[in-house]
């Protein structure tokens, strides 16, 4: 384990599915239809919560996925058998997606194995919640952005020698964006940087044929809150402020995933999709 990897981990990041109860729900709910046959998709944070719930509906659509995570192996042996009950191949890769080298190795290593990469999915991400501003430390603020922005730019980076004309790229923003956290400034900040991220990158890829889009789910039921320093009262009463009045599931947001990766979306990028409970927002 590297040394940021038993940093995060001394914080309970990210946080075992396993021992998570409930458990959250990622099983796809309706059979495959083959959108996705013969893709290649590299799915980062894949081990648990949302990345569990996309790879599993991928595979079932028909692609080989890459499992990308930072050090729950029994989690992301769990992905990787899902996958693989499919029918599909799996591949699991762990690293810190916030260290630029190891994002080189980790697309090195998709290409030898399947030789192509079709969806690249941006979702790995950690929170540290905190009551004043002045509770964040410089070392949580530079490894919150490390990990969920900075880890978006080295893994496009990458990824992006081998992405060939319809090819999709799918990031995860959050409903925090537009919305604020009161007790997750540098989470909601990186956020919005994911969210300016998303279409600048697609203005700059469109004309290759690659479209780029995101989705910003609202309170989902993953290892990320509970593990993420969310308060036992907090957690009691998680999702009920949405107008649905309840925390999703990680099985309720892989649809946006998939719907942006394949070619229903096919005229769409530059977009935001918001699973989010019936929140309204604007953009």
């Amino acid at each position: 384990m590297s040394d940021t990897a038993e940093m995060i981990h001394e914080d309970a990041l990210p946080g075992h599915e396993s021992a998570l109860e409930p458990k959250p729900e990622w099983e796809p709910r309706y059979p495959g239809s083959g959108r996705l046959a013969g893709k290649v998709a590299l799915i980062t944070g894949a081990d648990s919560g949302i990345g569990r719930a996309v790879a599993a509906l991928y595979a079932r659509e028909g692609a080989d996925v890459a499992i990308v995570y930072l050090c729950e192996h029994d989690d992301a042996e769990k992905t990787a058998q899902i996958v693989r009950s499919e029918g599909r191949e799996a591949l699991t890769i762990a690293g810190d997606v916030g260290d630029k080298d190891f994002c080189d190795q980790a697309v090195a290593q998709v290409i030898e194995a399947f030789g192509r990469i079709d969806v690249l999915v941006n979702n790995a991400g950690e929170q540290h919640p905190d009551k004043d501003i002045t509770d964040i430390t410089e070392d949580q603020m530079r490894r919150t952005f490390q990990t969920n922005i900075f880890g978006m730019f080295f893994l496009t980076q990458a990824a992006r020698p081998h992405l060939k004309k319809g090819a999709a790229i799918v990031n995860c923003t959050s409903v925090t964006m537009y919305q604020g956290s009161k007790e997750l400034l540098d989470y909601s900040s990186t956020k919005g940087a994911i969210t300016a991220f998303t279409p600048s990158l697609s203005e700059n890829l469109v004309g290759e044929g690659i479209r780029v889009n995101a989705v910003a789910p609202g309170p989902i039921w993953t290892p990320l809150n509970p593990m993420g320093g969310a308060s036992p009262e907090k957690l009691e009463t998680f999702g009920e402020n949405t107008p649905m009045k309840r925390p999703g599931q990680p099985n309720e947001v892989a649809p946006a995933f998939l719907f942006l990766a394949c070619e229903d979306a096919s005229y769409m990028s530059g977009q935001v999709l918001h699973p989010n409970g019936g929140t309204v927002v604007n953009g």
